[in-house]
This record gives C-alpha cells, structure tokens and sequence, in this order.
C-alpha cells in the first residue's frame, strides 16, 4: 500500500508539472513580452514569488518520490526508465537553475528582450523533459 501512494504521489507531481510547464511555455512566458516597461520589475517579481509557491513544493516532491523509487528495490516497474526519468529530472533541475533562474535574474532589473527569448527558447528544454517524464510516469501504469 505505501509502495502504491508513494506512485500515485509520484505520478501526480510529475504530471501536474507537465500541464504547468505546457501552460508556461505557451501561455505565461510569451505573454510576459505584453507587460508594460513601467511595470515590468514588479510583475517580475511577483512572479517568481508566486510561482516559488506553486513550482517548489511539486518539483521537491515529485524529485524525494522519484529517489524513493529509485531506491526501493521491490517496486515493479522496468529499472531503465526509471534511471531515464531520473535524468531526465536531473536535465530539468539543472536547466532550471543554469539557464531560466539567470534570465529570471536579468528580468528582475528590467525587460530584456534578448534575456525574454532565451528564456522562452531554453525552457523548451524543461518543456519536452517533463513531457517525456510525464510519458514514463503513465508507462508504469498497469
């Protein structure tokens, strides 16, 4: 039974940011072009603190239930992909923390249009991870 939780929580968090990393990059980064200059820093700001809210506590779950998975030897599932959900979760942290926080990082003191496009660019990265994540989540469904 805690063996199943631990997967139900897993599976959820995973594809919970999969809906929220789609909507991101579809909707809620390219619509941050449309905020005033005058405004900018505030909006900025608000949204990563808001977001910290929403992002921290999914992705420090889905990450503790992912090593616990990983870690517990009579979960049956096929162990390669667990190890390749597990990179895949390893590409999105640290793309998160070495190309969108830094452009995050330049927003904060004005728009950028330049720091704007990399950031929508890079975060194609996370966009297709958690897809493909989402896909090996549902996979160990059976």
């Amino acid at each position: 039974m805690v063996i199943k939780t631990i997967f139900l929580v897993h599976a959820a968090s995973t594809l919970f940011m999969v809906g929220l990393i789609w909507f991101v990059q579809v909707v809620h980064y390219p619509l941050m072009a449309r905020v005033s200059a005058t405004e900018f820093v505030e909006y900025e700001a608000a949204h990563k603190r808001l977001t910290a809210w929403v992002v921290a506590p999914a992705m420090l779950t889905e990450g503790i239930t992912a090593l616990i998975i990983l870690m517990t030897p009579r979960i049956a599932v096929r162990g390669e992909l667990v190890w390749v959900g597990l990179a895949l979760l390893i590409v999105i942290w640290f793309s998160t923390a070495l190309l969108q926080v830094p452009q995050h990082n330049v927003l904060s003191l004005r728009f950028d249009s330049a720091a704007h496009q990399k950031l929508v660019a890079t975060n194609w990265i996370r966009t297709i991870a958690w897809s493909l994540r989402g896909a090996i989540v549902l996979s160990f469904i059976p």
